[in-house]
């Protein structure tokens, strides 16, 4: 047993032995701030393990790294991991920015913080499951279990008394849908006799999982809601402005995009590609509305936690135009860019923070001025806001021209007219970014910067913003490096669903002479 085969193991319960040795640590002085920041960087090194041995010559999707055995006979449930070129920098990705929101949390949770720690542990070992799961029960455990430390977290650190309200419209809007997709995962077992999601996605591809096509579709629309309203996809994003709002910078950091797009890619379009293709034209539209919709509700917002929330709105819809173009461009596209969103979004987010511990305000009409007075802080947000909004030689720039380019290729119906309705969003996102930035950073002095003395960013935040700012640059100038295990990925699911797509057409054409054949013979006999 060497390590490749129990490393995807070793990554996401280190997380869950760390929160219960915090459990029973004290909770006094820093203690807890240090032994969250060693768990997580632990689990960070190990995550480092996956892209440095990952073997991007094996054919296009496989998965590696694998851990199979059987778990429960009856049902047939198996302890299945795994990753492919789709998961495999997600967990990266998970595993960077969980230290990082140690870090920025140092000072910001000063009371409970055993239980935040704990929690924001619990919630890691969560994602990171979802993420390796490659059976679906297993899957739907992970799914659940990232839906209460996360509701938990807004209701005990949030910074208002509307928290509780927001984490109850959090969990409600979670996990009402993720009931419905409990059955449709009990009815693919019901027909199929398995969880595993390889011999699903086969089945898929022979059509073997059901003869029934209305039962497909309604099993696909309830995988499709539960995702949908996780991502959230417009106009399923009622719980986000409220939720992001209360919700403490670690939390928010992970609360949107990678969990719903991430399950979208693998277990949607994997299990119902027939169905996705159906769909498209829908999805398509919805994208291109959803990035307009947000990036205009953010022009509109005083409070830059809402403006920030409704951002986030627009740039997932980029990636869901992304992905039902179906084109490899797009794919990969929407994959990169979920990446991008979750280091340009979590840069922001701890942007924001760091502004609230000092002014203990989000109210951009309280500020002003403080271009001169924190040099560091306007230095960051001015690199985040080039990368949110797609500056060429940043990494916002090479997802979002993959997406506008795959989806220009598309052969969905419309997509010309919503991929040029989408472009507009690019200018209303640095409408936003840049009119956020002049109002907090230049012209006169606000109330609340005026009255109040802070310092600039300290060490600590130096070392939590910088890893971010690199890789805004690395992965602007160096895409290649992520992008050929991605198009691993991105390349086998646009082929699978283009495929069955061609299929479904074949088999159209060929039943239409036939019928047509019936109808004229049953005519013919009626004359005689």
């Amino acid at each position: 047993m060497n390590l490749d085969h129990n490393i995807l193991t070793i990554i996401t319960f280190t997380p869950l032995v760390g929160a219960i040795v915090l459990a029973l640590l004290p909770d006094r002085d820093k203690l807890q701030q240090w032994g969250a920041l060693a768990v997580t960087l632990l689990t960070f090194l190990f995550t480092l393990h996956l892209p440095f041995h990952y073997n991007s010559a094996v054919p296009a999707g496989s998965f590696q790294f694998e851990q199979s055995c059987p778990w429960i006979t009856s049902p047939a449930i198996g302890y299945h991991l795994g990753v492919d070129g789709l998961s495999m920098w997600f967990v990266v990705l998970t595993g960077l920015l969980a230290p990082l929101g140690v870090l920025i949390s140092w000072r910001a949770i000063d009371s409970r913080r055993r239980l935040f720690y704990v929690l924001f542990l619990l919630q890691q070992v969560a994602m990171l499951g979802i993420f390796v799961s490659l059976d679906l029960f297993l899957y739907y455990a992970y799914w659940e279990l990232s839906l209460v430390p996360m509701a938990l977290l807004i209701a005990a650190f949030g910074r208002t008394e509307n928290r509780r309200r927001a984490a109850i419209k959090f969990f409600l809007y979670a996990f009402i849908p993720s009931a419905i997709l409990l059955v449709a995962v009990l009815w693919l077992y019901a027909r199929t006799g398995t969880f595993d999601y390889p011999r699903l996605a086969e089945l898929a591809v022979s059509h073997g999982i059901s003869s029934n096509p209305t039962a497909l579709w309604l099993a696909s629309l309830a995988f499709l809601a539960a995702f949908a309203v996780k991502v959230p996809i417009f106009p399923l994003h009622g719980w986000l402005a409220d939720a992001v709002s209360e919700a403490p910078t670690a939390a928010v950091m992970v609360i949107a995009g990678k969990l719903g797009l991430y399950s979208l890619l693998r277990f949607y379009l994997g299990i119902f590609p027939g169905q996705a293709h159906r769909i498209a034209p829908l999805m398509i539209a919805l994208g291109a509305i959803g990035i307009v919709y947000g990036a205009l509700l953010a022009l509109v917002q005083k409070d830059l936690k809402r403006l920030a929330a409704f951002g986030t709105l627009g740039h997932v819809s980029v990636v869901i135009l992304g992905i039902f173009a179906f084109t490899v461009s797009g794919i990969d596209g929407g994959i990169y860019q979920t990446l991008n969103e979750g280091i340009g979004g979590s840069a922001l987010f701890m942007l924001l923070g760091l502004l609230y511990e000092r002014y203990r305000t989000y109210d951009m009409r309280e500020y002003g001025g403080l271009a001169a007075r924190l040099p560091w802080v306007v230095t960051m947000f001015v690199l985040t806001a080039l990368s949110v909004t797609g500056l060429p030689l940043l990494n916002g720039f090479v997802g979002e021209f993959l997406v506008l380019s795959g989806s220009m290729q598309s052969t969905i119906s419309h997509h010309i007219g919503w991929t040029t309705l989408a472009t507009t969003g690019v200018i209303l996102t640095a409408s936003y970014m840049l009119w956020m930035i002049q109002r907090v950073f230049y012209g006169d002095l606000g109330p609340r910067s005026e009255s109040i003395t802070a310092p600039d960013l300290e060490l600590r935040e130096h070392l939590a913003l910088w890893p971010l700012v690199a890789l805004f640059l690395f992965m602007g100038v160096a895409s290649p490096v992520f992008m050929n295990v991605i198009d691993t990925a991105g390349t086998k699911i646009a082929e699978r669903v283009n495929h069955i797509q061609a299929v479904n057409m074949n088999f159209d054409a060929s039943a239409k002479p036939a019928a047509t054949t019936q109808t004229m013979t049953a005519s013919t006999k009626g004359a005689r």
